[in-house]
């Protein structure tokens, strides 16, 4: 006997149709001899309307109200699901992150895990019931609700199968696995069989949309396999494990992009030891994710520092920026929310000189400009206009020799023959 964590997506949840056939999957499971749970998101774009609400009444709302509000949209779908698989003829129970112990920090609206207790979980599996849990959400020890942040379902779902010592964890989306691009962008990109969590890790933080960055890190420091797959197809999907010495790697396993973020530029800083320090410390003391950072030659003892910044986070930073402003006597802050990030990732860009060289070229043929670069050992990521960005991961997936000879195409299958699958594992 297998115990599986699965995790379905709000599109995979978006109607209560769709909440039928994943039903059906997880009886199909059960029946198979396994030990299921499944975390789920809530419906289709219901958490982007609970937030489009709490702005109609408050432009700025406070984080712990925000965080009540929005989990609800789990806690709709988790009770739904355990109703749709008792229907079915199997025994099912829902539980909120609170409830299967998932204890969090403080920080309202992207909360980190600090444990998971899962004792109910595994009281409910020994009573053999599949057991559904609200993903994206959590409790901290001061008994406040909190969220994950967007996509905080995935790192519940990982988190859950690193402490029960699961078999498996499932991240089941309308996408049939990890591809070399965004299919959608880029037609004739590839799905990927196997990943590094390495590599995942670089994709997710560059704006591939599969995966929460921070799933990764758990399911890296845990050593869990994730397999992601299609809620609507028997694709296997792709396999993120950790990376086969073995095996070498390819050049570029994919290319990635992000138009989440805005570029802010600090002017006329004050060029003296710690100012860097004071600008990213009082930034962090906010809570405010920071990703690319680059600081101008000084010019007559000041310079210009620019960094990239979630665009969700930008009136925080502009308040933030404005104390800094007046405390460092800099210039201006400019925000420039036009911008998107382009990466290219892959292991074998550690041994293959030339990787970073021939992306500017490529943009360069194409008529594109770098505004901004950065790099690790397995990613070179840059900053261009946003309205080059599609144009840019085309361009980039030819270039490296990563299309494919097939067009993608998205696949279903009916609720008919998700339903005769379940009927089959009777």
């Amino acid at each position: 006997m297998a115990l599986i964590v699965t995790k379905f997506g709000g599109t995979s949840v978006a109607t209560p149709e769709r909440i039928k056939q994943v039903a059906a999957r997880l009886v199909k499971m059960k029946r198979e001899g396994n030990q299921v749970v499944a975390v789920v998101s809530a419906m289709g774009k219901t958490t982007d309307d609970l937030i489009k609400l709490a702005k109609q009444v408050n432009d700025n709302p406070p984080g712990r109200e925000m965080d009540m509000l929005v989990s609800t949209g789990e806690r709709i779908s988790m009770a739904l699901m355990a109703m749709a698989i008792e229907a079915i003829g199997e025994h099912a129970v829902s539980f909120t992150g609170s409830q299967v112990g998932i204890i969090t920090d403080e920080v309202h609206t992207k909360a980190k895990i600090r444990e998971v207790n899962g004792e109910r979980v595994r009281r409910a599996l020994r009573e053999d019931k599949i057991v559904v849990v609200a993903g994206f959400q959590g409790v901290s020890r001061s008994r406040e609700i909190t969220t994950l942040g967007r996509g905080g379902s995935d790192t519940t779902a990982v988190a859950l199968a690193a402490a029960l010592q699961a078999d498996e964890c499932m991240i089941f989306s309308d996408v049939d696995g990890v591809y070399t691009c965004d299919p959608r962008v880029v037609p004739r990109a590839r799905k990927l069989d196997t990943l590094s969590y390495e590599e995942m890790l670089e994709l997710a933080a560059c704006g591939s949309g599969i995966l929460q960055m921070r799933s990764v890190e758990f399911a890296r420091n845990y050593k869990v396999p994730i397999r992601c797959r299609s809620t609507f197809t028997d694709d296997p999907g792709t396999l993120i494990k950790e990376a086969d010495p073995n095996m070498e790697s390819a050049v570029i396993s994919g290319i990635a992009f992000d138009t989440s973020e805005a570029k802010v530029t600090i002017r006329g800083v004050p060029d003296t030891v710690g100012i860097a320090a004071q600008v990213f410390g009082a930034l962090a003391e906010a809570n405010v994710n920071i990703d690319m950072i680059i600081q101008n030659i000084s010019r007559d003892g000041y310079t210009d520092i620019s960094f990239t910044s979630p665009k969700a986070d930008i009136m925080k930073v502009r308040q933030v920026c404005g104390q800094v402003i007046a405390n460092l006597g800099a210039r201006e802050v400019v925000v420039d929310d036009t911008v998107a990030k382009v990466s290219i990732v892959g292991a074998g860009m550690k041994s293959s000189p030339g990787v970073a060289a021939k992306m500017f070229q490529t943009l360069a043929e194409n008529g594109i400009n770098i505004d901004l670069i950065s790099t690790s050992s397995i990613r070179t990521s840059v900053v261009i206009d946003a309205s080059k960005v599609q144009e840019a991961a085309r361009c980039l997936h030819t270039a490296f020799g990563l299309d494919s000879s097939v067009v993608f195409e998205e696949k279903q299958l009916s609720g008919e023959e998700l339903a005769a699958k379940a009927a089959k594992g009777r």
